[in-house]
Parts: structure tokens; sequence; C-alpha cells
């Protein structure tokens, strides 16, 4: 007989410090020789990320130690940070962004004795020089990437440029020695991908007010011995078509991911005579995404082979590897139980690479071998911490929101092999909002999750309108509605399940970081449905933000999901919740990294002074030397442990064997 517990009593062997030691998945994928090569979070030394890379044998050996950290601050979401290839000796070489300083680094790490050498010199002046999205260039003696440079103090006075970097070290103290292949006409450019002939380069290009996942460009230019790319021109993009990707094919032609017909779809045009408008999609009709929002530079969904087959990442809601042949449209997935593929991919020869995870395991590289059609994991493989077991089982639910809208979600309810609940007891659930807001919940395995669930309290992930991996009708919802839809279809989540019998109406909580987190604050702030809420690293005040206190790939993002601000200032007051504190009645908490420069602490700190003196119950837990996105394991114990404090003093539920949250009024 498994005993009874009432929910939220249950014990777990899936402690806050085993869920933080695995938070992070390995990124960045690339084949150097005939070696795969990633980066790889280490939460238990500072948050850095190494990079690896599998042997022949299989072994997996971290190249860098303590304290390298391999990651770009460009857009200040960064990107892909490091490149590499093999030398004519046959060792590797390898240039990658160090995150302290963000210069641009060379490392031979098989020669004796051999250490990373700086490429790129350092600047005083505002963010400095930041470096993304590089490209080896080895017979020209450089490195391509996207330069990111500062031109004053305001995190607005920034250009950004495709430079070429000397790999003889001679730019390390000279900032002349860096040559710019493409002028700052565009204010925010991706690395660029050089044609198979060497010719011509092609790379997408955006501009403010509009975010990636609303309009860019894909740009082509003629390479030059020596000097800038000359006969630029725009080969695809419209006011209203959102370019994620773009590379070549082994024939040369260029092909893409676009959204023109709603769904991100792989498409192909022939530079020569290419006009705007006029290509044709190669897998059509399939309602699914092929593509995704350009957060990261270099992020890649798709990767053409050798025989002219491409790999592609696609999926509604979730995601699948498949091989597409162009020319008969015909798709074939790996087999293997993967629910989510992330937008990273490497090939060698006839196997592509991949980052995979499933409800049942994290992130792992998997190998497909395209001539027999075998998957295997092959690097960073899932290991269970705890019996498998504790996991939850995740539902993939649709449910129906105001003017009769489908809401996606996941559903985790509590579960535990070692508790039952009372009959007459329903559970608690909390609603976690994801970030972005334009982004997804990926259904799969997270030890957060399973840090409550496995103690007896849901937990459902919403894809509020807003979200991607369902359309660009669906992702167009938010647009002027931030506050408004996402803050709507939450709720109309968590009352479907207080209604259907499957939450406790009495017991619903609301959680979300970064722009879930305003979804969280903004949620109490107008609706009465959340006992109680978790808001980190939030943005609580429009007005602030979109008047200097962000970033400057995020400062005109507001104009899209608000409205105009010279034309509806008046929205911007009424839909922040540092507007509507006295509305807010629900105990919470608020997380916030103090060297956060996204969502930055002031923004925090304002509400809080609003709050004080209101008898609300509430506690804020401020992380020096963290910043958008906590990523030490002593932050994310210490987060985890208060979150769940929250819960149970809020919820009635008796627990001995976490720190007693203290609340201030």
């Amino acid at each position: 007989m498994v005993p009874t517990g009432p929910y939220g009593t249950w014990p777990s062997p899936i402690g806050a410090a085993l869920a933080a030691s695995h938070d992070g998945q390995p990124d960045h994928l690339g084949i150097v020789g005939d070696e795969v090569w990633w980066t790889a979070p280490r939460p238990a030394e500072g948050g850095r990320r190494t990079l690896m890379r599998r042997r022949p044998d299989g072994h997996e050996d971290a190249v860098l130690p303590a304290p390298w950290n391999v990651r770009s601050r460009v857009m200040e979401y960064g990107g892909l940070p490091w490149a590499g290839t093999g030398r004519a000796d046959g060792g590797p070489l390898i240039v990658f962004v160090h995150f302290p300083d963000q210069r641009l680094y060379a490392y031979e790490p098989d020669l004796p004795g051999a250490r990373p050498r700086p490429l790129t010199p350092t600047a005083s002046v505002g963010g400095g020089l930041r470096w993304a999205d590089p490209r080896l260039r080895i017979e020209q003696g450089e490195v391509w990437c996207v330069l990111e440079e500062f031109t004053g103090e305001a995190p607005t006075d920034v250009r950004r440029v495709i430079a070429a970097v000397p790999l003889d070290g001679s730019a390390a103290d000279d900032r002349g020695a860096v040559r710019e292949l493409s002028d700052d006409r565009h204010r925010f450019v991706t690395g660029p991908k050089v044609s198979p002939d060497g010719r011509h380069a092609a790379w997408i290009a955006w501009d403010h007010p509009r975010m990636p996942w609303d309009a860019t460009v894909v740009m082509l230019g003629e390479v030059t011995e020596g000097g800038p790319f000359t006969q630029v021109r725009t080969v695809v993009g419209e006011a209203d078509e959102s370019v994620c990707q773009v590379d070549w094919a082994p024939d040369g032609s260029l092909l893409f991911v676009s959204d023109r017909a709603n769904w991100w779809e792989l498409r192909r045009i022939r530079p020569a005579g290419a006009a705007p408008g006029h290509a044709a999609a190669l897998c059509p009709g399939r309602g699914e995404e092929f593509g995704g929002p350009l957060w990261k530079i270099g992020s890649q969904w798709f990767h053409p082979l050798d025989n002219g087959l491409v790999a592609v990442v696609h999926g509604r809601g979730t995601t699948a590897l498949g091989i597409l042949d162009p020319e008969t449209g015909e798709l074939v997935d790996a087999a293997g139980p993967w629910s989510e593929w992330a937008a990273t991919l490497a090939v060698c020869g006839d196997r592509v690479i991949g980052v995979a995870a499933s409800p049942r395991s994290a992130y792992e590289i998997v190998e497909l071998d395209t001539r027999t059609g075998r998957t295997r994991v092959i690097g960073s493989a899932h290991d269970d911490p705890v019996d498998p077991a504790y996991y939850p089982e995740p539902q993939i639910r649709t449910f129906t929101g105001p003017d009769n809208r489908e809401i996606h979600a996941h559903i985790y309810p509590p579960h535990s092999p070692d508790r039952v609940a009372p009959d007459d007891e329903l559970p608690p659930y909390v609603i976690w909002a994801h970030g972005g807001p334009t982004g997804r919940a990926a259904l799969v395995l997270d030890l957060e999750i399973a840090y409550f669930t496995s103690r007896g309290i849901g937990v459902a992930e919403v894809d509020y309108g807003g979200s991607t991996g369902y359309g660009r009708a669906y992702r167009e919802r938010l647009r002027e509605q931030w506050g408004v839809v996402d803050v709507e279809d939450c709720a109309a989540v968590a009352e479907a399940l207080a209604d259907e019998g499957t939450a406790d109406p009495r017991r619903l909580a609301i959680r979300g970081g970064s722009a879930g987190g305003w979804t969280a604050a903004a949620s109490l702030a107008t609706t009465s449905v959340y006992a109680c809420g978790t808001i980190i690293y939030p943005v609580l005040d429009l007005l602030s933000w979109a008047s200097g206190e962000t970033h400057d790939f995020e400062s005109q993002y507001l104009e899209s999901l608000v409205g105009p601000l010279a034309e509806v200032p008046g929205r911007y007051r009424e839909r922040s919740p540092l507007t509507h504190v006295d509305g807010i009645t629900a105990p919470f908490l608020l997380l916030q990294g103090l060297d956060d420069v996204i969502c930055p602490p002031a923004q925090s700190e304002r509400f809080l002074a609003q709050m004080a003196g209101r008898g609300v119950p509430h506690a804020y837990i401020a992380f020096e030397g963290e910043g958008h996105g906590f990523r030490r394991v002593e932050t994310m114990v210490r987060a985890l442990e208060a979150e769940l404090s929250l819960y149970t003093q809020v919820f009635g539920i008796t627990r001995s064997d976490i720190p007693a949250l203290e609340f201030r009024k």
C-alpha cells in the first residue's frame, strides 16, 4: 500500500541542489576534423560555459578549464560563440568568445603548452567590442563574424557590422586592424554564409522597431579580395516576412526559412536572377514550423548535406529532426523518443548531429546516420540522477480561451511513487508563464518542474497567445496586447483546471521569469485567480523600460507588444504592474539578478517601494553576480527553496525541510 499524504507534503529525492546542478543544456554544435564539439553548462563553476569535444573513441573532454567562459554578449542574449577547424597538421584550431572581457581568442589545444591568445582588442566605450557567429577563413588568415561596437555610454549607442579579424593576433591591440565587410545600414546583422564557390556572402538583417520575428531581409553581397562586400542587395524579405535562417546548398542555390505563408517554411532561390517574392516552399502545406524566433545569432534549424538533402528541425508545438529531399518534398523523421530538438545542428558526411530531449530525458547529443536511419546518443548522455518513477507525466492539452481561441499548454500533475493524496483533496497548481514572450515551453524533462510535482504540487506550462511553434497568426495575437492576452490565457487555463476538478481553485499560483515575470506580476495586479505568485527578473514599468532602461535589442520591442509609445503613452502606464500595486492583494516572491541589464533591478526596486506598507506579504531576494537568467548553483538552490516556501505558507502545507521564507509587508 502506498502511504497517503496531503499534496505538497510528499518527500522527494529531487532536491533543489540536484535540480540546480542539472540546469542548462549542451548547445552550439560544431564539427572539428571528424570530432563533434559543443558548449556545455557548468552551474557549479560560477555558471560558466565550457567547450567540449568528443574524441574518436567516444571519450568526452572539456577543452577549456575554469575560468574560461565560452559565451557571447552580442544583443545580450548572445549566440554562436565559437568556431573550429582542423589545421594542416591535423590538430584543431579554435576561436571563441570569452564572456568576462568579450574578446575573441584563438586556441590550439593539442599543441604542448598552448594557451588561448587574444585576437581582438578591448574598448572602454560603453559595452566595448563584442563578437558572435564566427566563421573561420583559414586560407585568408581571418575569422569573419558579427561585430557589436558601442559608440557611447547608453545601451542604444551601438552599431553592428560583419567584420574580418586577423588570425595572427595583429588586431589584439589595434581596432584598426579589424576589417569591416559590411556597412552599418542595418541595425542588426547575422554572421555571413559564404557560397560554395566563395564568390558571394549572404546574411540576415533587420531594423528597429521590428523584431526578427516581425520582419527581416536576406542580404547578398559579392566577396572581394581584401575589401568589403560589393554589389550588396536585398534578395528576400518584405514588411511582414520573418526570415530566421539562411544558408547555401551545395549546388549554389540559397536556402532560407520564411514565414510569408504563416508558418516558418524552408524555401529556395537561385540568386543569379532572384527577385523578392519568387521562392517556392520545399515542403509546403504541413502546418508546421521549420524555424523559430531568432533570439540568438547563429541559431540553426536546418543544415544542408553534401548529397543535396537537408536536415531540418520541424514541428508544431513539439519538434522532430527530419531529412528533407528538396526535389520531391519528401520528409523522413529520425526515429527515437525525443520531443524537442534545439536550434543547433552539425553535419559530418552522412551523419547529422543535434541536441535533443524528451519528457524522460534531458538534452543530449544525438547522431543520425542518414544511410541507415539509425539514431544514437553520442555525447552528454542523459543519466537518471534519481529513479525515473519520480518524473512527472506531461499531458499535451488545448484549452479554450476568450473569443473561443485555442490555448496550448503542457500539464504536469503531481506524481510520486511514494505517496498518494487523500481522495477528498484537490492539488495545488502553479501556472508557468514562459519568457520571451516570443518563445514557448519545451516538452522535456525539467527537474525544476519535477521538484514541485514530486512533492505534490502540479505545474501547467502555458503557451499563451504570442508563443511560437503554432504559426505567425498565433504569435501575433499578442501584438499590442501584452498584459492582456497572456494574462487572459494563463487565467483561462488555471480556471479550466479548477472547473474540471484537476486543481484546487483556492490554491492556484502563477510564476514566470523575464516576460513571464511581467505576466505573473500583471496577473496578480489585474485578476483574482491566484493565491500567490513568483516573479523572476521581470518587466514591471513599461514607460521606463521603453525609455532607455533596457538593452538595444529589445529597446523598441514594446512598439509591437504594447503599441507605438508616441501614440499610446497612456497604455504604457495603464498596463504596468507598477501602476496597479493597489490591485495586488496576494503574497508574492520577487527574485532579481543585480547584474541584469535586460530587466534591471531598478524595475524591481521601484515596484517594491510602491508595495511598502500596503500590508501584502512579500519577499525580495536579490543575487549579486547574476544577470538575466540565473546560472549559479547556489542562486538556483536558494530561489527554488524560497519559491517552495512561498507555496507551503500560502497553501497551508506543512514542511520542515526547507528554510522558511520571511515576508515583509
